[in-house]
């Protein structure tokens, strides 16, 4: 049997490349499925505008290569992308239950209606819809949005 190693650690300053690299290509899969392709910004101009850095943000190595990540407050999951070439190993898994370990309770994340992948994920690892609701799409604020609100109590 082929096992392989998750391991999570703090973002380091040369991550940035890699992170830019998993973010763009999961985010165009993301908004695919939530029928938003036009709304993409890339990681560059994303990361400002949405306050990437004031989150706890954690990278995830599988096998050595960054893999994917993840950026949380107390509360809230806000960030979570993983490469979609290594998708379905376990990373974004390791990912939510690493940020759950430093995250206070309740917690909190926003899915995109549409984006059944991550739905399942954090439905599998114990979060709950509880509402759905539309706005406009943060950092992006000229696409309107639906997002599922699911929260861990």
């Amino acid at each position: 049997m082929d096992t392989q190693h998750i391991a999570i650690r703090p973002y380091r300053d040369s991550d940035w490349p890699r992170l830019c690299a998993i973010h763009d290509a999961a985010r165009q899969n993301e908004l695919a499925l939530a029928g938003l392709p036009g709304a993409f910004l890339p990681l560059e101009i994303a990361a400002p505008r949405e306050g990437l850095f004031g989150y706890a943000l954690r990278v995830a190595e599988l096998d050595g290569q960054t893999a994917g990540f993840a950026a949380f407050t107390a509360g809230e999951l806000a960030w979570l992308y993983v490469d979609p070439a290594l998708s379905r190993r376990g990373v974004g898994r390791a990912l939510v239950e690493h940020a759950l370990g430093e995250m206070g309770w309740p917690v909190s994340i926003e899915v995109l209606a549409g984006n059944t992948p991550a739905l399942a994920l954090y439905e599998r690892c114990g979060f709950r819809r509880v509402e759905t609701v539309s706005g406009r799409m943060p950092g992006n604020e000229d696409f309107a949005v639906t997002v599922h609100v699911l929260k861990l109590t």
